[in-house]
């Protein structure tokens, strides 16, 4: 690239000579200094100039200097001092040598030269002048140190021309700006000085030297070694980089594969995180280690494609002997510092063949191996290694990677806590709600739970709860915030709804005694935070199957979706209700009738809640994926989660509750109105009878009356009229209800020896699988469920009715 500079080039003789010995420039400075013009050289052997001749060998290194005697065109022999900069091939042009020498600069300075006044000899700084040409004219004893000539041999030369490198080229543009502006310039580079082998970054303060005039006559050049304070100041940065690039999850593989990309390639050429696992200690890490230790595989990262370092995969485990460098460095808590020059790794290189090979394979020379402590524990060691750099760990690598190290050990052991405790409150949820469905005549349901991605599980639940006369409950509720706390709240606040279910409150009644108990939990919490601060939304619906229509209720809660058949999903009007936990506030039931094949969902907040999208956005989502709803439900569940919800899982957790409505057909219910006369009991039990018979439960029809005959008379005896007998018949269950416009429940008792009654509800009991009461707005129902058999079935349904009995 040529450069445009306001003074004569011609004042250095200056060659290039290719890789193989040719010739391809010659400037006027060389016309000058030989006699030969450029066309009579270029493209011939340097070689000829040569007073000696022959063919040299190429000289080693990338520089040279040294007197050598070229033979003039009229055929006088110079000895002339030459410098030599190798340049290597770059941008497709072949490797030359640059030749230079000085024509002038040799004579000494002017007693009043102010460029001589400059010099500052004496200055421990590196300092070099340089002439309105930009040819150096003084340099002290402390640059000559750097460059590594002296100022005799250099003198009238150009930067560029003294270094060859492309950093000098920029320094050089730099002196030309001060020598034109009159402004000062810092300069900051990177490069290798021939005093020293090892790279440095130099400060270059230029500055322009005036006469007494002020006119600019050159410019002076400080180079400044500040190797150290870069170091220093790459080493705060790495140590801000991995403060904020590790520990940006609360995921230990991938807090501990931030820790390795940090190192790579800032500090290290492979490096490899391995940690204990806590399952093999109990659940936490041991408070000492020894050796041997298994330790598993976290992450790995290396400058190199596909990490072929690495001897085991992430995931995988090894154990790893006391004279390896990892126990070494677990067990005394400190830092180890291996070389493969003084042979502190043979032995286990020796052990482990396979590792031995990839370290001669990829020229590992240098390792580190530091062990990852948080709270007085060592969770494990990342390694270090160097191969493609050629410099070992200095000191300073060791302090900066037990920082980091240290740094990544307090958020891997977060981490890990964070994943126990999430583990814990997972396996706790998990106990809490329903491991599967119950399969009721009234419906079939499929069900999801997500917890929060960053949260943690929380306090979303669901039920399918079996009620009497073939009714089926289901719930859906959402406490408060996150964590055990939260689950534990939702785990007693289900069980309290299967508890007020089994007594068959109305819908609006049982949510104003599952909001007492909200209230009661408030006020016991509040030893660890003020009343209140326990809240919870529900939602409660209860089908049944026989009149084909569902009475539900609501605290705060999303209001369901309902898919009537053929018809499009809508959301369902329903009163609001306010949260559980308020206290005081009336709740509302409303009625619907579902025809058979009605689907109904019923969700928690975080399904349609969405920082992305608004909630009207988030429920067209959802009637898009129920519209489908004749897939099953398990796939209609899946796919409503796929439509709303992030690939990277939900901001809060998320409860579904899918339900397809089944009706019972009239010709498996039969009712009677019972008279009021106990002498009419046995009609009526004759009724029962023929109705089992044409049912095909003959079988069942000795228990059956029974359990009528109990029922009937003690509703004659102490209910109220009008009474009315129903029975129901499924696949698998006979229920028998007798209803009456008393609010009286009836109470089982252990009748004497010699007592007249008593007796009938004990036998009920024993004679069927459950019984109970519910309250109706008539008055109350008596209800028994016995089972039904298959008429071929060996043995019969009579027998086992008596052995119940």
């Amino acid at each position: 690239m040529s450069r445009v500079y306001p003074f004569d080039d011609a004042a250095t003789a200056r060659a290039v000579i290719g890789d193989d010995g040719t010739l391809t420039e010659w400037n006027e400075g060389a016309r000058r200094l030989l006699g030969h013009p450029a066309d009579a050289v270029l493209g011939r052997p340097a070689a000829g100039l040569l007073a000696g001749g022959g063919t040299p060998a190429p000289p080693p290194g990338s520089r040279w200097q040294g007197t050598v005697r070229l033979r003039h065109r009229d055929g006088r022999i110079l000895p002339v001092w030459l410098l030599a900069h190798h340049r290597p091939p770059q941008d497709g042009h072949p490797g030359d040598w640059l030749v230079v020498t000085p024509l002038t600069g040799a004579e000494p300075p002017a007693v009043q030269d102010p460029l001589a006044e400059a010099g500052l000899v004496q200055s421990p700084c590196a300092i070099a002048v340089y002439d309105e040409r930009l040819r150096l004219r003084r340099m002290n004893e402390a640059m000559a140190a750097v460059v590594g000539l002296p100022e005799e041999r250099l003198r009238g030369l150009r930067l560029a021309e003294i270094d060859g490198r492309a950093q000098s080229d920029e320094l050089e543009q730099g002196l030309l700006r001060v020598l034109t502006s009159g402004l000062p310039l810092d300069v900051r580079t990177f490069l290798r000085t021939d005093g020293d082998g090892r790279a440095h970054t130099w400060l270059a303060r230029m500055a322009p030297v005036r006469d007494d005039a002020g006119r600019v006559r050159g410019v002076c050049m400080a180079a400044h070694d500040v190797t150290d304070s870069q170091r220093a100041r790459q080493r705060l940065q790495l140590v801000n980089e991995a403060s904020v690039r590790i520990g940006s999850t609360l995921d230990v593989t991938r807090t501990a594969q931030e820790l390795a990309d940090v190192c790579v390639p800032a500090l290290a050429d492979f490096v490899t995180i391995d940690l204990l696992d806590p399952q093999e200690y109990g659940g936490e890490p041991p408070a000492r280690v020894v050796a041997p230790v298994r330790l598993r595989r976290a992450a790995h990262r290396s400058v190199l494609d596909g990490v072929p370092e690495a001897v085991i995969g992430p995931g995988q485990t090894e154990e790893y002997p006391d004279f390896s460098p990892q126990a070494d460095a677990m067990t005394a808590g400190s830092t180890i510092a291996t070389s493969m020059a003084t042979g502190d790794m043979d032995q286990w290189l020796t052990w482990h063949g396979v590792r031995g090979e990839r370290v001669r394979e990829f020229g590992i020379h240098s390792s580190m191996s530091v062990p990852i402590q948080a709270r007085g524990l060592t969770l494990g060691v990342a390694v270090l290694t160097r191969h493609r750099r050629p410099d070992s760990f200095t000191a300073d690598d060791v302090l900066l990677a037990e920082e980091i190290t240290a740094r990544a050990a307090v958020c891997i052991d977060n981490a890990r806590r964070y994943s126990r405790e999430r583990e814990t409150a997972l396996a706790l949820q998990r106990s809490l709600l329903p491991r599967s469905l119950p399969r009721t005549a009234a419906l079939e349901a499929s069900s999801r739970y997500l917890p929060a991605a960053r949260a943690g599980v929380g306090g979303d639940w669901f039920d399918v709860i079996p009620l009497s006369g073939m009714r089926v409950a289901m719930v859906v509720g959402d406490v408060v915030g996150h964590g055990i706390q939260a689950s534990a709240t939702m785990g007693r606040l289900r069980t309290a709804v299967r508890t007020l279910a089994d007594i068959d409150l109305a819908p609006d009644e049982l949510l104003t005694h599952l909001d007492d108990l909200v209230l009661r939990l408030s006020d016991e919490s509040g030893g660890e935070g003020s009343p209140g601060e326990v809240g919870a939304t529900c939602l409660y619906a209860v089908y049944d199957p026989v009149s084909r229509r569902c009475t539900m209720a609501r605290a705060g809660h999303p209001a369901p979706v309902l898919v009537r058949p053929g018809r499009r999903p809508r959301l369902l009007d329903l009163p609001a209700g306010p949260p559980l936990g308020l206290g005081g506030l009336p709740f509302e039931s409303a009625e619907v009738e579902l025809p058979e094949g009605t689907v109904l969902a019923l969700y928690t907040d975080g399904l349609v809640l969405s920082r992305e999208r608004d909630g009207d956005a988030s429920r067209e989502l959802l009637y898009r994926a129920l519209a489908q709803h004749e897939d099953s439900l398990d796939t209609t569940c899946d796919r409503v989660l796929h439509a709303l919800l992030p690939s990277g899982g939900a901001a809060d957790d998320v409860a579904l509750l899918v339900a397809r409505t089944q009706g019972l057909p009239a010709s498996r219910v039969a009712t009677w109105e019972v008279p009021a006369d106990p002498s009419l009991v046995a009609p009526i039990r004759k009724q029962v009878v023929e109705q089992l018979d044409a049912w095909s439960l003959s079988e069942a029809s000795f228990t059956t009356e029974l359990v009528v005959s109990e029922l009937v008379t003690n509703a004659i005896r102490y209910g109220a009229h009008p009474i009315r007998l129903r029975l129901i018949h499924d696949a698998a269950t006979l229920i028998c209800e007798v209803s009456d416009t008393s609010h009286t429940a009836p109470h089982l008792r252990r009748a004497k020896i010699f007592d007249e009654g008593g007796r009938g509800l004990l036998l009920v009991a024993q004679l069927t699988q459950r019984w109970g009461s519910r309250h109706t707005p008539e008055g109350k129902t008596i209800w028994a469920e016995l089972p039904v058999y298959e008429e071929d079935e060996p043995g019969g349904g009579q027998d086992r009715c008596g052995e119940a009995g």
